[in-house]
């Protein structure tokens, strides 16, 4: 701890704070996450878990791990600092005045790389929220906090215990079913709805009507002024049936997103992205084909 001053507190939760920290021999300031440690070894291990999943992601769009260590019954993890606060801020900043279509597109393009990383490495992040999505001052957007986060033990396999926040926990959750990245993509989708409204996809005066409303996928349509394309995205997103909704790979194949994508990436990742984006156009048109025949048969 001595290598870092303290500068201020950016947040607090129930795990503990958030501390901006000026880190003395690079000359860097980083955000530093404070968790106090529990009593019990398995809990413990529980706890350590964040760090050893953050210290797996390496990409443009998640927030970068420094180091972890531990000392006086806490453990710090030190990441980047996303010098442009959260997305919840900057949808409280405009005030009811609405985002324009085109910077929609660019954060939430850069959000979609960042899952589809974490969920070709089998991690479900299971709290992604607004708040969970931090900016710098150049531009980038990152997906960051995985205190939620879970991997899972193979492509197929599902979870059934789940945290998060109930604004952007899909049906399944709340119906008690397994689930898998699928339930990503609806809190994926309830961002996105948030940044073209302002407003929550799914709101109630109490949990009982806010659980019905997410159970039924009854939400108030997008303002007409932004495209087809984002009011059939929001749609998809929001199917009921997890299988239904796109995989990331599949939202980012799409044409306003896959043309976005080159700006966002490093030209060494573009090439690899290009790979994906075949591969995702082939499986469509395998699908195609396979309902032909079976119309056919």
């Amino acid at each position: 701890m001595e290598e870092y001053t303290v500068l201020k507190v950016l947040g607090e939760g129930s795990f503990g704070r958030v501390l901006l920290v000026f880190h003395k021999s690079s000359d860097q300031k980083y955000a530093m996450k404070e968790i106090r440690l529990p009593k019990s070894p398995s809990d413990v291990q529980d706890s350590r878990k964040e760090a050893i999943l953050l210290a797996k992601m390496k990409h443009p769009n998640i927030v970068a791990y420094k180091e972890s260590f531990e000392a006086d019954g806490h453990l710090y993890i030190v990441m980047e600092y996303c010098d442009d606060g959260d997305l919840m801020q900057k949808i409280k900043y405009q005030r009811g005045k609405l985002f324009p279509e085109d910077t929609i597109l660019h954060w939430f393009v850069q959000m979609c790389l960042g899952v589809k990383h974490i969920h070709d490495r089998r991690v479900l992040h299971r709290d992604i929220k607004s708040k969970n999505i931090f900016l710098t001052q150049n531009g980038k957007v990152k997906l960051g906090d995985f205190g939620s986060a879970r991997l899972l033990t193979n492509p197929m396999a599902y979870a059934c215990t789940y945290v998060g926040t109930p604004y952007y926990v899909p049906p399944e959750i709340w119906e008690n079913l397994p689930y898998n990245n699928k339930s990503d993509i609806w809190s994926l989708g309830c961002i996105l709805y948030e940044l073209c409204t302002l407003k929550h996809p799914f709101q109630a005066n109490s949990w009982k009507h806010l659980i019905l409303k997410i159970c039924k996928g009854s939400y108030n349509p997008l303002p007409s002024h932004y495209s087809y394309e984002l009011h059939y995205l929001i749609k998809q997103m929001f199917k009921r049936n997890p299988k239904n909704r796109p995989s990331a790979s599949t939202i980012l194949a799409r044409g306003c997103l896959a043309k976005l994508v080159k700006n966002c990436l490093p030209a060494e990742m573009t090439a690899e992205f290009k790979q994906i984006l075949k591969e995702a156009k082939k499986h469509k048109d395998d699908l195609g084909r396979k309902k032909g025949n079976f119309l056919s048969d």
